[in-house]
């Protein structure tokens, strides 16, 4: 999204959820830019270093109120708001479905088209792939009937839906971007990736066995979470291909989980020096849900060619790097 009439400030752009392991990540992309950007967030964070004008805005945005001053104003906002506990939590905590689902109901009635222009703000959504359910065949690419399975995704779609619609009324102009599973380095202090691969990576450092559900061959595909930054910035750069559809975003690999287990036991053995941790199948618990054992690559070329993305990040640099971030950790002797 660009305003290039000279003299003009740069257009505001608003991202909520901007203390997060994602919304960190764009918001360091968007400071590299000469525009205005405004950090929302409950938790602290610390602007990044760049020619941006950066605001920080504290709040909580379940608050219809404080949700309507944040985005007063706003060229395009950014929405990544996660609800507490993560993706496992939607279905238990109580006040995830307010996050995961109310703040776009809010979002879309709040938003006012810019006196400037009048034109509709444009909104940027994080939606999930997992919002199709059960894969249906490989890869995927976005003509998928969804059908959600677990509570968390019910409620993505639900949201992505609200901003459809809103869409198609006018009164926004919508973009859902559908992510597959991110990783990598948190990009501020307390964004935090909580995903399998850190997860793993952890485990590794603390000299654990690496415990695998099944046989590994399971595959997923994974993307580096500066290329899902990267995404939505193409998407602010070329939005009027993209309103009113949701696109898949991926680095088009499915990767055995098996292997990347692997990957990080050599990554952190090279860290630590000392002999890379086994890898061990063990049966997945009973609560595990049915989307968990699906192999998942994802088809991003329409986003590719109506934007001109592509990931950058390959997987072992990806792990490299996401080993590195992590705390020294001691050896656990017990583990």
């Amino acid at each position: 999204m660009r305003r290039d009439t000279p003299g003009a400030p740069g257009p505001l752009i608003t991202v909520l959820g901007a203390s997060g392991f994602v919304g960190s990540a764009v918001v360091r992309a968007l400071a590299r830019r000469p525009v205005r950007l405004r950090a929302v967030a409950r938790r602290p964070c610390t602007p990044p270093p760049g020619p941006a004008r950066t605001t920080v805005v504290r709040c909580d945005l379940t608050d219809r109120a404080a949700l309507a001053d944040a985005v007063a104003g706003s060229d395009a906002v950014v929405h990544l708001l996660l609800g507490d506990g993560g993706w496992r939590a939607a279905g238990s905590e109580p006040g995830a479905e307010r996050v995961n689902v109310g703040v776009m109901r809010d979002l879309v009635e709040v938003l006012r088209p810019r006196p400037a222009d009048g034109a509709p703000a444009l909104v940027l959504y994080g939606g999930a792939a997992s919002q199709v359910g059960l894969v249906p065949r490989e890869p995927l690419d976005g003509s998928e009937t969804d059908r959600p399975e677990t509570p968390y995704d019910r409620q993505k779609l639900s949201a992505e839906q609200i901003l459809k619609q809103a869409t198609a009324e006018g009164r926004v102009r919508g973009v859902s971007l559908r992510l597959p599973t991110v990783f990598g380095e948190g990009a501020a202090p307390g964004a935090v990736d909580r995903g399998v691969v850190s997860a793993m990576a952890r485990q590794a450092l603390a000299g654990r066995t690496l415990t695998l559900w099944n046989d590994g061959t399971v595959r997923r595909d994974l993307l580096h979470v500066d290329d899902a930054a990267a995404a939505f910035t193409a998407a602010l750069d070329r939005p009027d291909r993209l309103i009113g559809r949701h696109w898949l975003i991926g680095s088009g690999r499915g990767e055995a989980l098996g292997d990347v287990f692997r990957l990080v036991a050599a990554a952190v053995s090279v860290r630590t020096g000392r002999p890379p941790v086994a890898v061990v199948p063990m049966p997945p618990p009973a609560h595990a849900p049915a989307t968990d054992f699906g192999s998942v690559t994802i088809d991003a070329s329409a986003f590719r060619a109506a934007t001109g993305w592509c990931p950058r990040v390959p997987l072992a640099e990806g792990v490299r790097r996401t080993v590195a971030a992590l705390p020294r950790q001691r050896w656990d002797e017990d583990g």
